[in-house]
């Protein structure tokens, strides 16, 4: 048990050293350890948290389940990142405000979602297809779209960025940690169990810590924004998880499935939208970059919102 542990560690670690170059940051800003090595390495830590859960049996509900699974990818893939750019226009973000709501719009679920959609009585299993597929998807879709938003919201006053190296650091942030995790699961079963709860708390605090360290980094442009800020987030987080769950019905998903498709289409993985922010652009103080705010924002203003969502389904459930 501790070799692996070991093992587990050594080549997290490694693969944060190994994306630090192909981070997409100007070259005369100064290296920060919080942005350059613990962000990313507690992405990584997360990321193996949720493959320790997977086994190759949770991908064949892709062919199993091919309606609900299409009505969900299609919701976090397309529907998102329209919605976002939508509310994000109609709020009159600019800026980096605006780039960060996009960052946002293109994140997957995570971990946070699978276990809320087990708390919710919903299809745990499928939740977590959802997010191990579209979690590696977003390595070619997010860098696509935040380098389109970046010219669109920013202009000539958007940094450069290198879309195949931050396509390159998010593969090596998120899909190689999850393969970590399945190969963990796969060669030694019973290890992976005794594990996995401890990982999974892990995973929450680091989360936590991850959400509360970008509000309170950014907190003056917090202030200065937050009447379009918290709206647009939470506007966005409402009408995902609206349009999650009515699309289900629509297609005469049972119950089940449709407060999984509603949970995974309304809940992203902030953690990866406060990375990709400072990977792209860090803040001149040496903090987390105004990019990351809005997923700090999300972080911790979509559990308010999705509270009242959980008791109406679980007590739908219970009676």
């Amino acid at each position: 048990m501790r070799r692996i542990s070991l093992v587990v560690v050594s080549a997290l670690i490694m693969l944060t050293l190994v994306a630090a170059p192909a981070q997409a940051q100007d070259e005369s800003e100064e290296g920060n350890v919080i942005i350059d090595v613990v962000l990313p390495l507690s992405l990584a830590f997360i990321m193996f948290s949720l493959g320790v859960g997977l086994t190759t049996e949770d991908f064949t509900l892709v062919i199993r389940e091919p309606k609900a699974f299409g009505i969900g990818v299609a919701n976090q893939m397309i529907v998102l990142p329209i919605m976002g750019f939508a509310i994000t226009t109609a709020a009159g973000l600019e800026g980096e405000l605006a780039v960060g709501m996009m960052i946002l719009a293109c994140c997957p679920g995570g971990v946070t979602s699978n276990i809320l959609t087990k708390l919710t009585k919903g299809d745990t299993a499928l939740s977590i297809s959802y997010t191990a597929v579209v979690s590696v998807a977003t390595v070619v879709t997010l860098p696509l779209i935040v380098g389109v938003s970046m010219d669109h919201f920013m202009g000539e006053a958007a940094p450069e960025i290198d879309i195949l190296g931050l396509g390159i650091t998010m593969f090596l942030l998120t899909t190689v940690p999850v393969l970590i995790g399945m190969a963990v699961r796969h060669f030694s079963p019973s290890r992976a169990d005794s594990m996995e709860k401890g990982v999974n708390l892990a995973a929450a605090i680091l989360f936590v810590i991850i959400v509360l360290a970008a509000i309170a980094s950014e907190w003056d442009t917090l202030m200065d924004n937050i009447g379009t800020l918290g709206p647009a987030v939470i506007v966005l987080n409402v009408i995902m998880l609206t349009i999650g769950y009515k699309s289900a019905v629509l297609f005469n998903l049972e119950a089940l499935r449709a407060t999984t498709v509603s949970i995974e289409s309304g809940i992203q993985n902030a953690t990866i939208g406060i990375t990709v922010g400072g990977l792209i652009l860090a803040a001149p103080d040496g903090g987390l970059s105004t990019l990351s705010l809005p997923s700090g924002v999300y972080g911790v203003l979509m559990y308010l919102i999705i509270a009242p969502f959980m008791y109406w389904r679980i007590n739908s459930v219970e009676t």
